[in-house]
């Protein structure tokens, strides 16, 4: 069996433990709202940037629907079968050319 003084040292020792565990956990109770105010604020910031991005989009759609031209409407061509030409024979004469009889007389002449 344990003495009065040796429960009151163990007493005492649990007590400076629970006053231990109580400061983290209110310090943790206090990182958690922190983080909680953190994430609101990063979801409120998320949800105002795609609405200033969805309006700056319809500004620049009006624009472009103002300056668009009609469609040019194709033209369709018909194909027409193609009519093959007839062939002509004619025959070509030869023409032969004159050689000269001296290849000097050639030169000069150049």
């Amino acid at each position: 069996m344990a003495t009065a003084n040796q429960i009151k040292y163990r007493l005492d020792q649990a007590k400076k433990k629970l006053a231990k565990l109580n400061k983290e956990v209110t310090a943790s109770k206090a990182n958690v709202k922190k983080l909680e105010s953190a994430l609101k604020k990063a979801k409120a910031a998320a949800k105002k940037k795609p609405a200033k991005k969805k309006a700056a989009k319809k500004k620049v759609a009006k624009k472009k629907a103002a300056k668009k031209k009609p469609a040019k409407k194709k033209v369709v061509k018909k194909k027409v079968a193609k009519k093959k030409p007839a062939k002509k024979k004619a025959a070509k004469k030869k023409v032969a050319k004159k050689k000269p009889a001296n290849k000097k007389a050639a030169k000069k002449k150049k």
